[in-house]
């Protein structure tokens, strides 16, 4: 397993990737983006990438908030990922130059590219298809799902949410709009909804069901299965 990590920017912010692949595979790669949660890009997400390239794709951490910036406690995640959520044009710009960054790297076939995240990166994967980048799938983890005010992008991507039946973060009337918005733009898209899990359902360190991160180990299997073979068919 090769890892490393790659500078690029957004204007004048810079940016670093944390990028795994298999070596011993032989010429281009499919490529999947993996979008951190409202930390920052951590651990958890480089984790990701090393397991997303075991399946022989090149794993590509998308860097959003910028080089070694990372929030700790809730105060400062919720600082870190505000400024995102209020200009929504602010975020597609930041998460189409990781696409662009990754379809640099001399081992990425970038006509197979896709897109997964977490939480906030959950939401982040939705965007990048909602921008109308030409990428072939997306995959929100317990993500937030409210669509930009300004979106009217056609969305080339197959889409994938996995949502706990329980996430106080996202509102039954979320679901149903997401799923309206999906059809009314006629995208192949799935949603899958874990009962008795609630949001961070993928992250062992999540125990607090008082603000509803709690780890679901059925739920974190489960939608793990049905992203490999959604990017299986897909990419």
């Amino acid at each position: 397993m090769h890892t490393e990590t790659c500078e690029y920017s957004d204007g004048s912010t810079a940016l670093e990737a944390f990028v795994a692949y298999d070596s011993s595979l032989h010429g281009k790669l499919p490529c999947v983006l993996i979008f951190h949660a409202w930390r920052g890009r951590d651990d958890f997400v480089a984790e990701k990438a090393r397991e997303i390239a075991a399946l022989g794709y090149v794993g590509f951490c998308v860097d959003v908030y910028g080089k070694g910036v990372q929030g700790n406690g809730v105060d400062e995640c919720s600082k870190l990922m505000a400024p995102f959520m209020e200009d929504r044009a602010m975020l597609e710009r930041r998460i189409n130059a990781g696409l662009e960054a990754a379809k640099g790297l001399e081992m990425v076939n970038g006509d197979s590219i896709g897109a997964i995240g977490y939480c906030f990166g959950g939401l982040c994967a939705l965007d990048l298809a909602r921008s109308g980048a030409d990428v072939r799938a997306v995959v929100s983890f317990h993500g937030l799902l409210h669509a930009p005010l300004d979106s009217g992008h056609k969305i080339h991507a197959k889409v994938l949410v996995q949502h706990g039946n329980e996430d106080p973060m996202v509102s039954a009337e979320e679901v149903a709009a997401f799923g309206k918005e999906m059809t009314e733009a006629e995208v192949d898209w799935q949603l899958h909804i874990y009962g008795n899990a609630m949001h961070a359902f993928t992250n062992p360190a999540a125990n607090d069901p008082d603000f509803g991160t709690v780890y679901n180990e059925s739920a974190d299997k489960r939608s793990w299965l049905a992203m490999k073979n959604f990017l299986a068919e897909s990419l």
